[in-house]
């Protein structure tokens, strides 16, 4: 084997990659968004959650009929022509570090739980700075070194998680979850559409094994295997961990909390099981944020390597790029800066709504690059892998109209940056980048 192959990861490492990018701060603290929806949030993690199964549908036959080596951008190029494929590097790279920089807000916030002098602004956005350029330097080390952390932070962090799964019943009041069904004020339809950009957060990260491909041992067997396993994982523990949660404590105290899960349990165990659960949240946290660092990174790569980023930005033999990384974390770490709030719940919801969309629209991209590269596939198989394509177009098309109206702005902000850099780029290139 050679040192490029043994460099790579197997389908272990990239199950434990895409469960460890989904169960992260989502996970942690969105009881404390959604606490202002109410317990009728939990309809709306299982509405996410066969959104999520037919969106990672769509990237596991991806990875089987297509094989590119660029993940999501050479899917969307190949299907539908090289503009796609820069949208979707732009789009979803740029979204996929904004996300970043609210899982780094997110970690930084677990250290109020122990140093409760960084619960002011500025003190909680430097130590998110800090976070940033530890696990970009750990990223350096190559892809073995992230995802092992990320592997072993996916353990520590899922102990107190399966806990409140399983456990979590033996204190869960059904008065309690009734009382707090709906405390929006609006109506139970309303209720969810509002809750469901906040809840997709939580899925977003399926993909990563499709955006890693390039260090990714067998890419067209072991890409599906390690979306569809980290989906599913990912699925029976939110499900399971917020419906329990829910009825362990009222939804107001969840929404006031900086740390629901720590507080939640602290009720049932005394304030000593609360400070293990809050360890345990930031080990998971950083953990996260070390893999979406590799997954900001391998996107980069990936537009260089089918020229639609600069070129000094592609990866070699394996090899993190390490320009991206100490690009990225420098962009990474002034975002955090300039997005200083009164309140950390306030800057995070900001992060993962504008997160979120960004990555919804990759998603929509490359659905319909699968019904395209579905056309060559005979009759059963084509018609199968089109209604995957469709389902997953549907749902996500869907899920962008429940989005806020300043955050869809934004998108369509991003949408003519990118219709004028593209053009600009065709411009200088004599029209060679033509799609």
């Amino acid at each position: 084997m050679s040192a490029a192959a043994e460099r790579k990861i197997g389908p272990l490492l990239a199950t434990g990659l895409v469960a460890g990018n989904m169960i992260g701060s989502g996970m942690f603290l969105l009881p404390a968004t959604l606490g202002a929806v109410g317990s009728v949030s939990v309809v709306g993690w299982v509405i996410a959650t066969l959104g999520a199964f037919a969106t990672t549908a769509v990237f596991a036959q991806l990875g089987r009929i297509s094989g590119s080596p660029e993940g999501l951008v050479g899917y969307a190029g190949e299907g539908l022509g090289r503009f796609a494929g820069f949208a979707v590097a732009l789009v979803y790279w740029m979204g996929a570090w904004v996300g970043t920089v609210a899982i780094a807000v997110a970690a930084a916030g677990y250290f109020v739980v122990f140093v409760p002098g960084l619960a002011r602004p500025a003190p909680l956005a430097l130590t998110a700075v800090a976070l940033i350029w530890l696990f970009t330097a750990l990223n350096i080390f190559g892809a073995r070194a992230a995802t092992r952390f990320s592997g072993a932070s996916l353990v520590a962090g899922l102990a107190p998680i399966l806990f409140v799964s399983l456990a979590g019943w033996t204190w869960f009041d059904p008065k309690i979850f009734a009382d707090s069904w709906n405390v929006s004020g609006r109506s139970d339809l309303d209720a969810v559409r509002a809750s469901m950009i906040s809840v997709f957060w939580a899925y977003t990260g399926f993909e990563s094994a499709a955006i890693a491909t390039s260090v990714v041992r067998d890419p067209r067997r072991n890409v599906p295997i390690a979306t569809y396993a980290g989906t599913g994982v990912a699925a029976l523990v939110y499900i399971a961990a917020s419906a329990a949660l829910m009825g362990m404590a009222p939804a107001r105290a969840l929404a006031a909390s900086t740390a629901p899960f720590a507080m939640a349990v602290g009720r049932s165990l005394g304030p000593a099981a609360a400070l293990v659960v809050a360890a345990c949240g930031l080990t998971k946290t950083c953990g996260t944020l070390c893999g979406w660092i590799l997954v900001v990174a391998e996107s980069g790569r990936a537009g260089a390597n089918a020229h639609l980023f600069p070129g000094r930005f592609a990866g070699r033999d394996g090899r993190m790029p390490t320009r991206i990384l100490l690009a990225m974390a420098a962009v990474m770490s002034a975002a955090a800066l300039a997005t200083i709030s009164p309140t950390l719940g306030r800057q995070f919801g900001v992060l993962i709504n504008v997160s979120t969309v960004w990555a919804i629209v990759p998603y929509i991209v490359c659905a319909a690059a699968l019904w395209r590269l579905a056309a060559p596939l005979a009759g059963a198989t084509r018609a199968a892998t089109r209604t995957a394509a469709v389902l997953a177009l549907g749902f996500n098309l869907w899920l962008l109209s429940t989005s806020d109206r300043p955050t869809i702005i934004a998108c369509g902000v991003l949408t003519v940056a990118v219709v004028g850099l593209w053009l600009g780029l065709a411009r200088r290139a004599g029209g060679a980048h033509a799609a």
